[in-house]
């Protein structure tokens, strides 16, 4: 019996409905399925509610919403190696695989194995204090960024790969970014794009003040230390722009490839370089 847990975006207006294709096609397989309790509860459907999907033996994960919730769902199971298929329900859809019009012949793919996965680089996030206390913040499939918050003024960054003092910099912040995030912030603040399955970190500057800095293309096991040197309190890491955390003057942000992978199913109708053209020059 194949093990299924769904995770619905409650915001999006139309997952409603596409939970319930989702049961109906179930219904004709033998198909276990698992919802998150709050969200069972939201779609009243508590039957199939569980308290902690992390302890559940899930065979597969099926996203409802956009990128953004496949990347929530990813992060939640990647220590649980469950591979993750997004429905998409966002305007881009740039990660998430299946289209609406698509629902149910994808669903038949999965349940007949007919799918490749791909394991996607993630970064894990450390800050350590003035006083050398170090501490894990949390993963990332796209990227962690420092930046200023609200109205901060510039900040002074200390850049250093593998403990070794890179430059220093003025800036609005840095994108430290794995191949699959190289399309997402990375890319509006000027990076290049690389293909998911390069074995890589990408760091990209936002707004630097000088030109000694551009993106920077490092080897997957380079450790990146962003040292923050600025003097004002309005400073924040975020994780994929999802979870977030205040940093304090003196505070190092340390990210590295993490332990483990995203598992992303994808279908062989689907190519990436299509995939480019169509979702992002069209």
């Amino acid at each position: 019996m194949l093990k299924l847990g769904i995770f619905p975006n409650v915001n999006k207006e139309r997952a409603k409905e596409v939970l319930a294709r989702i049961f109906t096609f179930c219904a004709a397989w033998d198909i276990k399925l698992y919802l998150p309790l709050d969200e069972s509860r939201y779609f009243d459907c508590e039957a199939y509610g569980v308290e902690d999907m992390a302890e559940i033996p899930l065979d597969i994960a099926l996203s409802i919403g956009g990128d953004g919730t496949l990347l929530g769902v990813c992060r939640r199971l990647s220590a649980k190696a469950v591979p993750v298929c997004g429905v998409n329900l966002g305007t881009l859809g740039f990660m998430a695989d299946i289209e609406l019009t698509e629902l149910e012949n994808k669903l038949e793919k999965i349940c007949r194995g007919d799918y490749r996965l791909e394991e996607r680089l993630l970064l894990a996030g450390y800050v350590r204090d003035g006083g050398g206390k170090e501490r894990f913040l949390g993963s990332a499939i796209n990227d962690v960024v420092v930046t200023k918050g609200g109205l901060a003024r510039m900040l002074h960054l200390g850049l250093s790969l593998n403990q070794q003092h890179f430059l220093d910099l003025k800036a609005d912040g840095i994108i430290v970014s794995s191949p699959t995030g190289s399309t997402a912030y990375s890319l509006s603040a000027g990076g290049p794009i690389l293909n998911p399955n390069i074995r890589a970190l990408l760091v990209t500057p936002i707004c630097a003040h000088s030109f000694n800095m551009r993106p920077l293309v490092v080897d997957e096991n380079d450790v990146i230390h962003i040292h923050i040197a600025a003097v004002h309190q309005d400073i924040l890491v975020t994780f994929d722009g999802q979870e977030s955390y205040r940093l304090l003057p003196g505070d190092e942000v340390i990210v590295r490839k993490s332990l483990y992978t995203a598992k992303i199913i994808k279908f062989e109708d689907k190519d990436y370089y299509q995939l480019l053209r169509t979702k992002l020059w069209q």
